[in-house]
Parts: structure tokens; C-alpha cells; sequence
């Protein structure tokens, strides 16, 4: 494979599996961060040592005038864009809903679900053949909370991935006549820094042996799933999520 891959959220995780990835089959990629500028380089090096291209961009996907300068920086220094995987998200704070606090709320929606609509809002003007574009893939990074419901932790996080699909179904049959395929990756328990960070740093071990595969899963195992979607082996592949959660 070859063109310009988008991987927001990439300075770490499944982000920057994909970013990596893709890169080694022959994408140029933009690996974006938020707040770790030396990670998101250090994702960048790692591309280049192995030969491919790279750069890092800063913004927040949650803002709709970063994300317009992050896809014209790519315009000016990648190229035409091929594919965008929408990965940056939060879990919000763990909390049940009689404590949970509207700003949380709010923040865990506008990242999560207002985002991708952005960021794929971006990447349908530049891939769609209605307006000039040679196609693409758009691929959303969603949870197998959508299923599960977030109970006692996370509804917030839960319902906005939920939402991410819906919106990943929708969307592809808008688009399906233009060249462009939608489609969603479901992870289960992945062995990745994002539990920590929601305060819950045993949550791999405790639920990833619990699942019918009996380990967590890994960022380069979601990555796989994400390519493989972009790829032409799925080329009949649209409006649907793939669950990729180990059975759970």
C-alpha cells in the first residue's frame, strides 16, 4: 500500500501502532499528539530509522481549528490524503452517573464524538470523488464499552463509543457511492497506558485473563485490524465495526 495516512491520537498505544505500521507498508503518515510532543517524535524516528516518512502535529481532535490546520499541514507536506484512522479519545473520569460531573461529560463527548465527525468531515472533502478526490478509507477506533455499557465506570465513554458507531455505519452508506469506505475497530482490554491513566492500573491483568482468550489484547494486534481494513483485502468492507475484543 502507498498514500497518506492520518492517525490522530498517535503519540502512544493503538495510535501509534497504526502510525507505525502503516508506515511499514508504505504509508506517509502524520502522527498527532496533544500533549506529548517527545513521544509523538520519538514515533516519527522510529518510522524514519526503518525508512519511511513521518511528521508530527500538534492539535487537539476535539477542536475544530486544529484539526483544519492539521489536514493542511498534510495537504502541504504529505500529500493527497488516503486515509484517516481516528484513535484520540478519553475514557473520562470513573465515576457512576449520580456523580459524574457535566464538564466530564462534555469533554468525554467532544473528543470522542464530535472529533471524528470533524476529522472525518476534513477527510471526506479531500477523499470523495464527488469533489474531485480518488477515494480512501476512514477508520474509527471505537470500544468494546458500546456493547458492554460502562456500568459503574465509564457511561459517558461507553455511550460516545457507542455513538462512534452509529456514526461509522451512517456515514459509510453516505459515502459508499464516492470511493471512500467507513469502518470501525472494536477493541476489547488492551495491555495499553490508558487504564493507568484512569486511575485503574490492574485492569489489564484482572479483566485481560479473564476474557475467553485469557490475556489482554495488543496495540500492535489492533493495528493489524486497522490496516488490514484499509487495505484492498477488505475492499468490500464499509459501515460496519469489526469487534476485535479476544471473544469478550
Amino acid at each position: 500500500m502507498s498514500g497518506v495516512l492520518v492517525v490522530t491520537g498517535s503519540s502512544r498505544g493503538i495510535g501509534a501502532a497504526c502510525a507505525i505500521l502503516g508506515a511499514a507498508q508504505g504509508f506517509k503518515v502524520c502522527v498527532n499528539y496533544l500533549n506529548s510532543p517527545d513521544r509523538a517524535e520519538q514515533v516519527v524516528a522510529e518510522i524514519t530509522k526503518a525508512g519511511g516518512t513521518a511528521i508530527a502535529v500538534g492539535g487537539d481532535m476535539g477542536r475544530e481549528a486544529d484539526i483544519t490546520a492539521l489536514f493542511k499541514v498534510v495537504d502541504d507536506q504529505l500529500g493527497p490524503l488516503t486515509a484517516l484512522i481516528n484513535n484520540a479519545g478519553i475514557t473520562g473520569t470513573v465515576s457512576r452517573l449520580e456523580d459524574m460531573a457535566a464538564d466530564d461529560m462534555a469533554e468525554v463527548f467532544r473528543l470522542n464524538m464530535i472529533g471524528p465527525f470533524l476529522c472525518a468531515k476534513e477527510a471526506v472533502r479531500r477523499m470523495s470523488t464527488k469533489h474531485g478526490g480518488k477515494g480512501g478509507v476512514i477508520v474509527n477506533i471505537s470500544s468494546a464499552a458500546a456493547r458492554l455499557g460502562g456500568a459503574n465506570q465509564y457511561l459517558h465513554y461507553a455511550a460516545s463509543k457507542g455513538g462512534l458507531e452509529t456514526f461509522t455505519h451512517g456515514l459509510g452508506l453516505e459515502v459508499a457511492g464516492e470511493g471512500i469506505r467507513v469502518a470501525g475497530v472494536q477493541p476489547g482490554v488492551i495491555d495499553t497506558e490508558i487504564h493507568a491513566r484512569m486511575g485503574m492500573p490492574e485492569r489489564v491483568a484482572e479483566l485481560g485473563g479473564a476474557s475467553p482468550l485469557g490475556r489482554a489484547g495488543t496495540s500492535e494486534e489492533m493495528a493489524q485490524t486497522a490496516l488490514w481494513l484499509i487495505s484492498d483485502a477488505a475492499s468490500y468492507i464499509t459501515a460496519t465495526t469489526i469487534q476485535a475484543s479476544g471473544g469478550r
